[in-house]
């Protein structure tokens, strides 16, 4: 893979451009590395089922979610109108 579409790379560059996110893994998901760590979580939800995975998994799920719409509530007031023509066409999680 380019390293230059890694989720992190393109992260750091739009941040360091105050542009936003919308390469590599961005452009076709709002939330890639959120994404990513939830189906971190459910493989370990399958592979190692304890109370503990069971209890942890909604309340991270939830929590992942919770900052996701917490961080597009802050990059739309930021960017408006071109963050709302982003989110249009770019799915949150699931391509």
């Amino acid at each position: 893979m380019n390293k230059s579409n890694l989720a992190w790379t393109v992260l750091c560059e739009a941040q360091k451009e105050h542009t936003l996110a919308i390469a590599g893994p961005y452009a076709r998901i709002r939330h890639p590395q959120y994404m990513a760590f939830i189906l971190v979580m459910l493989g370990f939800l399958f592979q190692w089922p304890t109370i503990l995975t069971l209890a942890m998994f909604p309340v991270l799920l939830w929590m992942y979610v919770h900052l996701a719409r917490t961080e597009e509530r802050e990059a739309q007031a930021i960017f408006g109108v071109e963050w709302n023509a982003y989110a249009a066409q770019t799915p949150a999680f699931i391509p």
